[in-house]
């Protein structure tokens, strides 16, 4: 008896750990949200850097 309640266990505090190998929809999701908002902000860096060096501003960090 006291395996069977011993594997119980081990199954029921294992489940957690096996479901965030696996990523859902949502999760995937998320990721390209934050990877688009990422190259968004890298783009519009970018783009001031280059009006600044176009306009020959001493200061070209945005």
């Amino acid at each position: 008896m006291k395996f069977i309640q011993t594997m119980a266990l081990a199954a029921i505090l294992g489940l957690p750990l096996a479901a965030c190998e696996q990523q859902g929809p949502f999760e995937e999701a998320g990721e390209k949200i934050d990877e688009t908002a990422e190259d968004v902000g890298n783009a519009v860096e970018d783009a001031c850097e280059d009006v600044k060096d176009a306009a020959g501003a001493e200061d070209k960090d945005c």
